[in-house]
């Protein structure tokens, strides 16, 4: 491709961004959280978690936990089956 057609679609593309950005751009605020949390939650999307920062797994967590609380169905860590499997388990282990 030549220089003037690179020129020609990197203009298209900012034409279309001029026309289209303004309208699918977001707005944001800033939420303070610890140091401290920050660089865990840093240390944990590092390992792969599929988020690209800090910032997009706050948002995840929190739209997860805002979304339980609208429908009121804040699930129970364990349900009551959960916790006879978990006994059988354990006894099959030897620890009860």
């Amino acid at each position: 491709m030549q220089m003037d057609n690179y020129i020609s679609l990197f203009q298209e593309l900012l034409a279309f961004d001029a026309l289209i950005l303004p309208q699918q751009k977001a707005k944001y605020t800033t939420v303070s959280i610890p140091v401290t949390l920050h660089d865990r939650v840093e240390k944990l999307i590092a390992k792969k978690t599929g988020f690209k920062s800090v910032s997009d797994y706050v948002t995840y967590v929190l739209r997860e936990v805002v979304a339980m609380h609208e429908t009121k169905e804040v699930p129970e860590p364990f349900t009551s089956q959960d916790i006879v499997e978990i006994k059988e388990r354990l006894t099959a282990l030897g620890y009860l």
